[in-house]
């Protein structure tokens, strides 16, 4: 009797649990956020990441990529010259502190294009003739004329001649040209004396 009794009561709290069941499964479905948490532990695992390496090697997918690429960079080049875009770049180019880490990640870019641009004869010749503009010469020479540029003067050519390079090219110019003298000097005697002598 009291197996039975025993085995009554585990049949029953089994058909409970089972009939409870649909209603616990339809209540404890992962939300979105917990199904998001799990996929991403999932792929930091090295199966995950292994999975990821082989579709990357799928040479559909791969088309697929280059394809939204594409489209990518079109969406791109669409928003920036909307209206919305044009007005999202002013304000932020007001901003002082964008605009220093803008140029400071452009400043190599900027030297090799200068460079480049110094290279080419048809730049200079647009230099040389800013340059012999009249107002662009009057404006060079107020620079040069001006109190903060003969200090920047200054301070450049005691820099230069402390430099302990530019010190030896001085001394072996000296050195060239003493020595030219004295060969000079050596030639003018030498021609006396022959003369001298004939």
């Amino acid at each position: 009797m009291r197996k039975w009794m025993s085995l009554l009561l585990i049949l029953s709290l089994i058909l409970v649990t089972f009939g409870c069941a649909p209603a616990n499964v339809e209540q404890s479905q992962p939300d979105y956020e917990e199904t998001k948490k799990m996929v991403v532990d999932i792929l930091k695992t090295d199966d995950g990441k292994k999975a990821i390496q082989e579709l990357m090697k799928d040479e559909t997918l791969k088309q697929n990529l280059i394809m939204d690429q594409v489209i990518v960079k079109q969406s791109i080049q669409e928003t920036l010259t909307s209206e919305n875009g044009i007005e999202f770049w002013k304000k932020t180019f007001e901003d002082t502190k964008f605009v220093e880490d803008f140029a400071k990640s452009m400043q190599k870019e900027h030297e090799k294009l200068i460079k480049d641009l110094m290279k080419d004869p048809e730049y200079q010749a647009l230099m040389m003739d800013i340059l012999k503009n009249p107002e662009m010469e009057e404006q060079v020479v107020e620079v040069l004329k001006g109190q903060d540029f003969r200090k920047h003067l200054q301070s450049v050519v005691s820099e230069t001649l402390e430099s302990p390079l530019y010190k030896a090219k001085i001394e072996d110019i000296l050195i060239k040209h003493a020595e030219d003298l004295q060969k000079q000097e050596k030639a003018k005697k030498d021609e006396g004396e022959g003369g001298g002598n004939s």
